[in-house]
């Protein structure tokens, strides 16, 4: 049952939706239906558990907002300076 509920939210464009979007390219859809199932049930313990807690859905571009492109770019070049390269960045025009 968990499992269905799992599959329906992973059609909608939402925040569980977009879960299943990203688990579903990396890990395959078995084991993104069944993150999408604990993340619900997670939100349905949290829920039931804390009288005054109220559910807002984060939103399809939750983990897009989160990312930050300097820190990439930051990462990347030391990595490839511990690889032993010079790395010099040129913005693309």
């Amino acid at each position: 049952m968990i499992f269905e509920a799992a599959v329906s939210a992973a059609r909608t464009d939402t925040f569980l939706g977009e879960r299943y979007r990203r688990i579903a390219r990396r890990r395959g859809k078995k084991r993104a239906i069944v993150a999408v199932g604990r993340s619900i049930l997670v939100i349905i313990w949290a829920l039931l558990s804390d009288e005054g807690a109220q559910f807002v859905d984060l939103g399809p571009g939750y983990y897009a907002s989160r990312a930050n492109s300097e820190r990439k770019v930051r990462n990347h070049v030391r990595e490839l300076q511990a690889l032993g390269y010079t790395v010099t960045l040129n913005p693309a025009a």
